[in-house]
């Protein structure tokens, strides 16, 4: 469980396939920190450490991690959104997020509004956004500002664009979704009683 609020960036050192898996080396402050087996989100997708050494970490990716998100676009240089899990004795800063990207979906605009930026994206999946509801942009914890039909916004303030890969999105860019769980069981429940 995680709540979206970015730790750390992380950058992409070393790529190595093997069978249909990928293994992903990063470097972070925060990797001595950390212990094989623990859970921490890489751009919204929660992945499990799978060996430490210093300062770099090493994480899988299966074939339908590959798939449903953006990580399969990574190189080396790709700078990544950290969060380790959370911790039940502190402030639920965020929101609930489960660190399972449900689609990926492209950065459809940028506006600078003076000091701050609006972010626009487009989606095909099947799922829905609100007006000021939450959603999870490759793992930030962000309030949607404007809602349509597979097309929302979000606003940006200073902090968190230099804080996290906002920083680094352009028209075209692909990134990661993770819908407001809630929101996900409404919508699937509604869907049921119109069967």
């Amino acid at each position: 469980m995680f709540t979206g609020i970015i730790e750390e960036l992380g950058h992409v050192v070393a790529i190595e396939n093997d069978g249909g898996n990928t293994h992903f080396k990063i470097k972070a402050k925060m990797a001595s920190e950390l212990k094989i087996d623990q859970s921490l989100a890489h751009d919204g997708c929660c992945l499990t450490v799978v060996h430490v050494e210093a300062d770099q970490y090493v994480v899988t990716a299966i074939q339908e991690t590959l798939k449903r998100t953006a990580i399969g676009k990574w190189e080396v240089g790709t700078a990544v959104n950290l969060e380790r899990c959370m911790k039940n004795d502190g402030r639920f800063d965020g929101h609930i997020v489960q660190g399972h990207v449900d689609c990926t979906a492209i950065c459809t605009d940028i506006k600078e509004q003076d000091g701050s930026w609006a972010f626009f994206f487009s989606y095909e999946a099947d799922h829905i956004t609100v007006e000021k509801g939450s959603i999870t942009v490759n793992g930030t914890s962000l309030t949607v500002v404007d809602s349509e039909d597979k097309d929302f916004s979000v606003c940006i303030i200073p902090y968190t664009y230099e804080n996290t890969t906002f920083k680094n999105l352009k028209k075209g860019s692909v990134i990661n979704l993770e819908f407001d769980v809630l929101g996900k069981y409404i919508q699937k429940y509604l869907s049921k009683l119109k069967s």
